[in-house]
């Protein structure tokens, strides 16, 4: 039996309770690899995890990162960038310009990469010098430093990826300010904090724990019962629960990207469908559509009814291309033209409440233009997964956006975008949208964009909803968080307050 002195001995020797950041997820994420995963909270679970060549600020303007500095040569064909010196990886692996070739080469390369066509302007990447990389490119690319804020840019043990090939996100080993613990899917992902981080003076939180809970409510009570610290992408019906619950706050900031419904139209044999063969039938499905009613009935008039990949606050919106309003007896005869009378339909979507009540408005729209839609609620890695293979005739989708209008479009519409589910291919787009990457004067590069907006509003292969504000719901405790327009949840000086 212990004695009362030595059992005081022994609590003063155990360390203090680590503060732990407990954070609840709108969805789980999918494969925690940079170069294969597309969801919005992989990407916040890597703003903790690994550290990019290139970050945003809070006016969504590219800062430097792992990357000091940049110059583009006077041609634009090729880009320097000067690395910190101060920088190792979870593994001790050295960060230097080799380990960013690799990074990019695999990007480029690895089978399973999804990064290839935001990389697809790169000829070749080369280390210039131990702390410096030179990029060659096919041709100049305005929308590159872009890309390399986000998964694109990056950075990944070159050790632990040689070693683990395409199941690198099995084990994830980055270089961020957390390093991974543990994942169980469904459950939670837990990261702790990294002491050799360069910046570890500004991680004041020891271990995050990010929890997916795809029902708002109950990922709300779970803040209200002090289960979570924070959650992300509250319902807007909730913002007022939250507003008269003592102990709780909110944030909020508009995002970069978009809601959408996007149509099967090549990728295998759902797409042999009216929906998929006919853009009159998309057409009739979209105009079907009671936009700002949606934003009103299920965002309390928080998010902005849109029908283009920017937002019409955005420079790139073309305002030659408003939002339509709705109009049923035009819809019926454009499926009356397309030798229609009434379409069977089948729709996919998040299994989360906001997305399901979004869907069944709509579902409840569309019926009165001539469309019996049917409604398939799952869970949202596998819906990213069904879309990929093909199994899906309309799925409904966010994308969070870039700063970069590149990464709003591209990659969706091009014949080869790297997540281009609906297959997608019309050489006039990717005429376009790959002349547009190679301007960099923004009144001709948007004039490019609008041209490219006109054609892909008629063939609609995405029909896009709305622009949603992002809304976060923190305990008081939570001090020195700030929502960033991309909606990612950077942590640096961030507290938990006793």
């Amino acid at each position: 039996m212990l004695t009362a002195t030595a059992l005081a001995a022994l609590l003063t020797a155990l360390p203090a309770a680590a503060q732990e950041m407990r954070i609840g997820l709108g969805d789980d994420a999918d494969i925690l690899d940079p170069d294969q995963s597309r969801t919005f909270v992989g990407r916040i679970v890597y703003a903790g995890l690994c550290d990019k060549l290139v970050d945003l600020d809070a006016d969504a303007q590219i800062i430097p990162m792992l990357a000091t500095d940049w110059t583009y040569s006077d041609d634009g064909l090729q880009l320097v960038m000067n690395l910190r010196d101060d920088v190792v990886f979870h593994d001790g692996t050295a960060f230097d310009a080799d380990a960013v070739v690799a990074n990019i080469t695999r990007s480029m390369t690895l089978p399973e990469s999804r990064r290839k066509s935001e990389l697809s302007s790169v000829a070749s990447v080369e280390a210039t010098g131990p702390l410096q990389v030179t990029f060659t490119l096919t041709a100049p690319d305005a929308s590159l430093i872009a890309q390399l804020s986000d998964r694109a840019g990056m950075m990944i043990s070159p050790t632990a990826a040689e070693a683990a090939g395409a199941d690198f996100g099995q084990n994830p080993v980055c270089s961020g300010p957390f390093k991974f613990v543990e994942r169980i899917q469904q459950d939670r992902i837990v990261l702790e904090k990294f002491a050799d981080y360069y910046d570890a003076d500004r991680i004041k939180i020891e271990r995050v724990t990010y929890r997916p809970i795809p029902d708002t409510t109950v990922r709300l009570a779970n803040l209200q019962s002090g289960e979570l610290d924070m959650v992300e992408r509250i319902a807007a019906t909730d913002v007022g629960t939250v507003n008269q619950t003592d102990g709780l706050s909110l944030q909020e900031v508009v995002g970069l990207g978009y809601m959408a419904i996007y149509a099967n139209i090549g990728n295998g044999d759902r797409a042999l469908t009216p929906m998929g063969e006919d853009a009159r039938v998309r057409q009739a499905f979209s105009l079907a559509i009671d936009r700002e009613a949606l934003n009103q009935v299920v965002f309390d008039g928080t998010a902005r009814a849109g029908n283009q990949p920017f937002p019409p606050t955005s420079q790139w919106y073309n305002q030659d291309l408003p939002v339509p309003a709705r109009d049923v007896e035009a819809a019926k005869a454009l499926l009356a033209e397309a030798g229609q009378e009434r379409v069977a339909v089948e729709i996919q979507h998040a299994n989360n409440p906001v997305v399901t009540q979004m869907m069944q408005v709509v579902q409840a729209m569309v019926a009165e233009a001539g469309f019996d839609v049917t409604l398939r609620a799952t869970e949202f890695a596998t819906l990213l997964s069904e879309q990929t293979a093909g199994n899906f005739q309309l799925s409904r989708s966010d994308w969070s956006g870039r700063p970069d209008p590149d990464g709003n479009l591209h990659q969706f519409v091009t014949c080869e975008g790297g997540i281009n589910d609906p297959k997608y291919c019309n050489p006039e787009v990717d005429r376009l949208l790959n002349e547009a990457r190679a301007v960099t004067d923004p009144a001709a590069r948007k004039a490019l964009y609008d041209e490219a907006g006109v054609i892909l509003n008629q063939d609609l292969p995405v029909i896009y909803l709305g622009h949603q504000t992002y809304i976060f719901a923190l305990d008081d405790k939570v001090q020195g968080f700030k929502a960033l327009p991309d909606g990612m949840i950077r942590l640096q000086d961030v507290t938990l307050a006793e």
